[in-house]
């Protein structure tokens, strides 16, 4: 009876995750506390899910690549890795960042060439960012840093008293798989969009100017007492005075004769704006000067807006920016903007103001496409010092003259110490989501297990593939793990499969080796769904996509991905160890 229920509610776990109302972090720990509180799960167990070394290297990789993703590498050779066609640019963007993505965090890799691929006018950005998001999770099967996905998947190999997972040992299929499914990329490049670029665009129409006529009763009365502040549909921007720009505006602000309003929102609320006296609307395109402060910024993974409306976190104060406009995918979205609840990959043009790049919660919170950077670039020097002493930490684990874990240990202590790494920079980046999520998952499986469900549920499998041999349940394990990741996270994909692959192979009486890595690989199999994958989601917004460009060009990736891993697996893990 305890399986059923345990089943049961891991069924209801799944409904919520793909619901997506609540965060995968809230849910991990809701289940995870219940289970404890239902005496499931006793309280050794549960804080032993939080101190899985592999989980802890994970982390330790995680605040180590906050100071790697800060290498001038990727700008430097961008410019040459997009000359000539399309197709030989999608060729050498996807292997470069494939290159790359095997040793660094995949969300780095595309938030560090996302603007500069959507800044450049060789070819329409909507051509190049999905292959570059592909090419970052080909390029993260291939090692076992190289996606958090794979060092989930070992917390979980090592939580279950399996050997523990090699650092090269997803390449003899993932080197393969990657190669493929790039080439494949180049070839059907023409599959994507050619879509323009938005700046113009967004420009002329999220604007609205007017401006306080010589004699206007508006003159020397604030903001506040003009009330300007609450208009239906449209919002005060800026103020143009004189050359000089005023943004953010105040409530206690004053008017001036030939003061420039300029409105963002619904520009067809217009006749708002002529109840009042002496305000001339004479265009709906910004000036240059108010063009000159646009930042276009996509929200990212990590961000603490995500959820929430402009209103209710104050926005302009936070950020010292006001919002122009919103666009999700293809779409710009309308309405009073401060009501809409923002999404991450959501991309936002800003009127910045003075002091916007000089917030620190900026890289945690936006993607920025435009504009300075947000942090200084390390020296060459110091670019050189950082990516030497993370190559050497990979190769001392891959010999095992020393574990990854005790290598980025050392790293990130010499990281501090130089000073390329800050205490307040891991504050505000610690993957505090991620954590609760993964060890969670862990108590999560280990009731799993214990209860008797991973048991039932091996059975069911065993009746299903019965008479199809093992390597059908094998196949069937990767699809099962290949429909979660697309309608839920990958790392919440990999949680819930793992106990169903562990389970089947000890049900075929076969070495769990193989059921392991279609998990893994099945796990970072997304393609088809830009929701189910961050670097989806980054460019989402960015190439002004829709679900059906993720469609046409992720279905020959994810096929000719799908027949490969389950073509090597078997050959590369043998079913009897």
């Amino acid at each position: 009876m305890t399986a059923h229920l345990v089943l049961g509610s891991i069924g209801l776990l799944l409904a919520l995750l793909i619901h997506g109302r609540l965060s995968p972090a809230i849910l991990f720990a809701s289940w995870a506390g219940g289970y404890h509180l239902l005496g499931l799960a006793s309280q050794d167990a549960l804080l032993t899910s939080f101190s899985n070394p592999a989980l802890a290297t994970l982390i330790l990789l995680l605040l180590v690549s906050l100071a790697l993703e800060r290498s001038p590498l990727l700008d430097q050779l961008s410019d040459a890795l997009l000359k000539g066609r399309t197709s030989v640019a999608t060729l050498r963007l996807s292997s470069f960042a494939c290159l790359i993505s095997a040793f660094m965090n995949n969300t780095a890799v595309v938030g560090a060439l996302l603007g500069t691929v959507a800044r450049q006018r060789r070819h329409p950005a909507s051509k190049l960012l999905i292959p570059l998001s592909y090419a970052s999770i080909l390029g993260g099967v291939t090692t076992l840093v190289g996606t958090s996905t794979n060092l989930v998947v070992n917390s979980f190999v090592v939580d279950a008293g399996l050997p523990p997972l090699h650092m090269f040992q997803f390449t003899w299929v993932g080197l393969p798989v990657a190669v493929a499914c790039i080439g494949v990329m180049a070839l059907s490049a023409r599959l994507l969009p050619a879509n323009a670029s938005s700046e113009g665009e967004a420009r002329s129409t999220y604007f609205l100017e007017a401006r306080v006529a010589d004699g206007s009763p508006m003159i020397g009365r604030s903001i506040e007492d003009n009330r300007l502040r609450k208009l239906e549909g449209l919002f005060l921007l800026e103020i143009e005075r004189a050359d000089r720009l005023i943004s953010p505006v105040g409530p206690a602000e004053l008017l001036h004769a030939g003061d420039i309003l300029v409105f963002t929102g619904e520009v067809a609320r217009v006749q708002a704006l002529q109840r009042f006296a002496g305000l001339e609307v004479f265009g709906a395109g910004a000036d240059a000067l108010l063009k000159s402060n646009l930042v276009e910024v996509v929200l990212s993974n990590e961000s603490d807006l995500a959820n929430k409306t402009l209103r209710e976190v104050d926005f302009r104060t936070m950020f010292d920016a006001g919002v122009v406009g919103i666009r999700r995918g293809d779409k710009r979205l309308t309405g009073q903007l401060g009501r809409i609840p923002l999404r991450v990959g959501d991309s936002l043009l800003l009127a910045a103001g003075a002091d916007f790049f000089q917030h620190r919660n900026l890289d945690r919170n936006f993607h920025i496409l435009n504009g300075s950077g947000v942090r200084p670039k390390l020296s060459p020097q110091q670019s050189t010092a950082a990516l030497s002493g993370f190559a050497l930490v990979i190769a001392l684990a891959a010999c095992g003259v020393l574990s990854l874990f005790g290598g980025l240990l050392l790293l990130l202590a010499a990281l501090l110490g130089s000073g390329l790494l800050t205490l307040g920079e891991m504050r505000r980046r610690f993957p505090f989501e991620l954590l609760v999520v993964i060890g969670s998952a862990l108590a999560i499986a280990g009731v799993v297990e214990r209860s008797g469900a991973a048991e039932l549920m091996a059975g069911w499998m065993r009746a299903l593939f019965d008479g199809h041999g093992v390597y059908a349940a094998l196949a069937g394990v990767y699809l099962i793990t290949l429909v979660l990741t697309e309608v839920v996270t990958n790392n919440a994909a990999a949680a819930l499969a793992f106990p169903i692959a562990l389970g089947t192979a000890r049900a075929f009486g076969a070495d769990p080796t193989p059921f392991v890595m279609v998990v893994a690989y099945g796990a970072s199999a997304g393609f088809l769904v830009p929701f189910g994958y961050q670097t989806h989601l980054m460019v989402y917004s960015a190439g002004r996509y829709r679900m059906r460009d993720f469609l046409r060009a992720g279905l020959p990736v994810s096929i000719t991905y799908s027949v490969m891993v389950l073509a090597l697996v078997p050959l590369v893990f043998p079913f009897s160890g």
